[in-house]
């Protein structure tokens, strides 16, 4: 059995816009910029037949993909999509001091210590593991050979990384836009790479 996953990430959101951390504990909206990006994505990829979607169960990724479910495309909620969580620094501005303690944290995750928690909220490897058994859920569904996926920022390095077999150090190799497309093509054993970060449908936004 071969799937064809379209894992994108969602619009933006105005905390995307001013440099407010968001995380797993903001629920936020995207915003009309990330409506107009919403709208391209669509345009572009309607006739995909896309079999379901997966969505996080924050309303961001929702809101990224509404033209596919008011067409009547099937889609669920898995919290495992989530974003990760950015504990006490959730909904604050990157002042210099939260910009050196991100900084810091990305740096000590690219060094290896993957198991390391943002301060009250969770480290990659805590990340991994519900993603995986999102994907293991989702892999199951025989019935599902074109699947949309919409997800966010932190959480798809990460989850890229565990699909293609990076160590997690590597996350921040996978860079990704607001409703940047990777395309995936996977069997029960293997995920291949069809397509890193495509944009091609946001052009002239």
């Amino acid at each position: 059995m071969v799937k064809d996953l379209i894992i994108v990430r969602h619009g933006q959101t105005d905390f995307n816009l001013k440099g407010i951390v968001q995380g797993s504990g903001v629920d936020s909206s995207i915003n009309e910029t990330g409506k107009k990006q919403a709208v391209a994505f669509h345009k572009f990829y309607k006739d995909y037949a896309f079999d379901k979607a997966y969505i996080s169960q924050l309303k961001r990724t929702q809101e990224s993909i509404q033209g596919f479910i008011n067409e009547g495309l099937p889609y669920e909620k898995l919290g495992g999509l989530n974003e990760i969580s950015w504990g006490s620094r959730e909904g604050k501005l990157f002042t210099p001091e939260e910009n050196n303690y991100y900084h810091s944290m990305i740096e000590r995750w690219q060094n290896g210590e993957t198991s390391l928690p943002v301060e009250g909220g969770e480290a990659p490897d805590d990340v991994a593991i519900r993603q995986l058994e999102a994907m293991d859920y989702i892999m199951k569904q025989s019935n599902e050979k074109k699947v949309l996926i919409c997800m966010h920022g932190r959480a798809m390095r990460i989850l890229m990384c565990k699909l293609l077999n990076y160590p997690l150090c590597n996350m921040d190799t996978f860079i990704h836009q607001n409703l940047g497309v990777y395309h995936l093509r996977a069997t029960k054993s293997m995920y291949q790479l069809v397509k890193h970060n495509d944009v091609r449908h946001l052009e002239g936004i």
